[in-house]
């Protein structure tokens, strides 16, 4: 019992630092050696863009969206927008179509009853005619080149799939705005990592990728983290999925705990219904692309697992001062975290403790969207994140 107790811990204790620290570390590390510039040289190469993105109640954000893609320096007659909204209740639909009235270059589509993101795009790339397709959210704002930065990787036919950087800003770093930004650029600099290392990138955000709409495969019914199932479906056909950080959106990243949870939470589901679709992504390439998946998602995934695992562990060998101590470890990390927890309510700026806060939050989360899944998905419409708090 007492040897089974210790493979347990340190398995669980490996993993979670493998996934956190090892597996970042030796894609940091080997990329920098191998780096390239990934943005290729400027080409003649012009093919028609689609950009599709679905929208329920953005009034707040719409207007900004569509007219920073307007301004795209990407050729007028290449570029196309698709809008559909998911039956909006607000002036999400008289804002769209005013600009399809008065601009050939969007076209706007209304859904009558609440269809979900992903019964939206599939429909949007089933109507648009351009070869690449841009996925977007409706408050991720485009710079005047961000179209020109994703087409230039698809003159390589081996290129399927290109993942745009998102950048995040705020007013200020109230509530858990300066730890979600620096956890969203440590993924960032971790996706180029594996775009400069393997052409594998594992997944992109479902507000900024391009794909070619040869290689979209029709999103399952009642699917969250639609980005994830695309870009898995490209891995499975052989295709290059890439990251690009010249590809650029400019999004307000949530400060609201509970509407992070939320957010968290959802993305969870859709992790572990990926999961059980791609599972074989393991053994199909064990090295790179197996070895990518286990290490950066899979792992990540069940941390929470393997923490409550090794605390179990030591649990049982806490006759033994080390795995004593580690069970000090935790109980002062719950307890930083209530007290964190109480500072947020009061709207308490509680400096280096918010990041141990949102560490946690970030793996309740996963443990509730695990549970969430176990019960069954039976819708997967949404209500967007409150931002520009």
């Amino acid at each position: 019992m007492i040897l089974v107790a210790k493979i347990l811990f340190w398995v669980s204790i490996g993993g979670i630092i493998h996934t956190y620290l090892l597996y970042p570390l030796f894609v940091l590390i080997l990329s920098s050696v191998k780096r390239k510039d990934a943005a290729p040289k400027t080409s003649g190469y012009s093919p028609s863009v689609a950009v599709i993105f679905a929208a329920y109640n953005e009034e707040s954000v719409l207007k900004e969206k569509i007219d920073s893609l307007l301004a795209s320096s990407y050729p007028e007659d290449l570029l196309k927008i698709y809008v559909g909204s998911d039956a909006s209740t607000d002036d999400t639909d008289v804002i769209a179509q005013k600009y399809a009235d008065e601009n050939s270059r969007v076209r706007f589509i209304r859904f009558d009853e609440r269809t979900g993101k992903s019964g939206i795009i599939n429909h949007l790339v089933s109507i648009c005619e351009e070869n690449l397709i841009i996925g977007t959210d409706a408050n991720i704002i485009f710079n005047r080149d961000t179209v020109n930065h994703f087409v230039r990787h698809f003159e390589d036919n081996e290129v399927q799939m290109v993942g745009g950087n998102i950048a995040y800003f705020q007013k200020d770093n109230a509530g858990i705005a300066k730890q979600e930004n620096a956890y969203l650029s440590f993924e960032n600099k971790l996706k180029q990592g594996e775009s400069d290392l393997w052409q594998k990138v594992q997944g992109v955000e479902g507000g900024l990728y391009c794909i070619r709409k040869t290689a979209f495969v029709p999103i399952p019914p009642l699917t969250f983290m639609e980005d994830f199932y695309v870009t898995c479906a490209v891995l499975k056909n052989n295709g290059k999925v890439l990251f690009d950080k010249h590809a650029m959106g400019f999004e307000d990243v949530s400060t609201l705990q509970e509407e992070e949870f939320k957010r968290k939470t959802r993305i969870s589901i859709g992790n572990f219904q990926n999961l059980s679709r791609f599972k074989g992504l393991l053994w199909k390439e064990p090295y790179p692309l197996g070895f990518a998946f286990f290490s950066h998602k899979i792992l990540r995934w069940f941390t929470p697992f393997l923490a409550i695992a090794s605390m179990i562990a030591a649990f049982i060998l806490h006759n033994h001062l080390f795995y004593l101590n580690y069970l000090y470890l935790v109980i002062c990390v719950l307890l930083l975290t209530i007290l964190d927890g109480l500072l947020y309510s009061l709207q308490i700026k509680s400096g280096p403790l918010r990041f141990v806060g949102h560490f946690v939050m970030m793996n309740l989360a996963l443990l509730n969207g695990y549970i969430k899944y176990l019960k069954g998905v039976r819708t997967n419409v949404w209500q967007p994140t409150k931002r520009n708090q």
